[in-house]
């Protein structure tokens, strides 16, 4: 006999996957000298904080079967049909925006007390 499928809820009301293999490509490219992957610049560009409290997930998935060169390959919770082709050298906020995230959805929830 299988055990039930439960739920468990989370504080996220958002999620970025990035493809890691095009990150690893890259070796960064994004954030101030362009030495920070895309994942570490978002997330320090929305000032997230620790990963369990934070209202959006940012991780890194396998291979999304797109391969772009120069470029990462991205998809958004906010249009989850689509996946982005981000440039090296792309600039944070516009990665933001295109993705649709508002600062927002980064804050931490209320501590309880």
């Amino acid at each position: 006999m299988h055990k039930p499928i439960k739920s468990v809820p989370t504080p996220a009301v958002g999620l970025v996957a990035i493809c890691g293999k095009c990150g690893k490509k890259l070796g960064g490219g994004f954030g101030p000298g362009g030495g920070t992957s895309l994942g570490k610049a978002l997330a320090a560009a929305l000032r997230l904080p620790k990963p369990k409290r934070a209202r959006l997930r940012i991780v890194e998935t396998k291979c999304l079967k797109l391969c772009p060169k120069g470029a990462v390959a991205v998809v958004g919770s906010a249009n989850p049909g689509q996946i982005l082709v981000v440039p090296a050298g792309t600039p944070v906020a516009a990665v933001i925006r295109r993705l649709e995230l508002a600062h927002d959805i980064a804050a931490p929830l209320a501590q309880p007390g």
